[in-house]
C-alpha cells in the first residue's frame, strides 16, 4: 500500500494548522512556505480538507485556516479519506466487481479482514496523538 503525496501533504498541512493557536488561523502562503509545498498544489490540498469538513476559513477569502474540530477528534482516517477512498481490493468494496467474490474466492475473507485492519489502524490515531508522538514542537508559525 502506497501513501500518495496528497495524503502526506494533507497530514503536514493539518499539523501546521493544528499548531497555530492564533484566533485568525494560519495563512495558506505560510503553510506553503513552512512545508515547502507549492501554493498551487496546496490549493488542492486545502480544498479537499475543507470539503471533508476538517478545516475552515476564519473570516472568509484571504483569511487564515483553522481546524473545524479539535485535533483529538480528527483521525488519520479522516485525513486519508479526504483524498482517497480505502480500497485494498475492489471486490471487498464492491461484490459485483467479481463474480467469485462471495462464494468461490478463497482469499475474500482475508482481504476483508485486511481492509478492516487498515481502517482500524487509521482510525486509532488522532491528529493530536500524531503531533505528540512525532514530538513536533509546533513552532510559532502563524504570528
Amino acid at each position: 500500500m502506497k501513501i500518495n503525496s496528497k495524503i502526506r501533504y494533507g497530514l503536514r498541512t493539518m499539523i501546521e494548522i493544528a499548531c497555530c493557536k492564533e484566533p485568525t488561523g494560519i495563512l495558506q502562503k505560510d503553510i506553503a512556505k513552512n512545508q515547502n509545498i507549492s501554493v498551487k498544489y496546496l490549493d488542492y490540498i486545502i480544498s479537499a480538507l475543507k470539503l471533508k469538513g476538517l478545516i475552515s476559513n476564519t473570516k472568509g477569502r484571504g483569511s487564515g485556516y483553522m481546524l473545524a474540530r479539535p485535533a483529538d477528534k480528527i483521525t488519520m482516517l479522516d485525513i486519508y479519506t479526504a483524498f482517497e477512498q480505502i480500497v485494498i481490493i475492489e471486490c471487498v468494496k464492491n461484490r459485483s466487481f467479481c463474480e467469485r467474490a462471495t462464494h468461490q474466492c478463497t482469499a475474500n475473507n482475508y482481504w476483508k479482514q485486511f481492509h478492516h485492519q487498515i481502517i482500524e489502524i487509521l482510525s486509532a490515531k488522532t491528529l493530536e496523538q500524531i503531533i505528540k508522538e512525532t514530538k513536533y514542537d509546533c513552532p510559532e508559525i502563524c504570528e
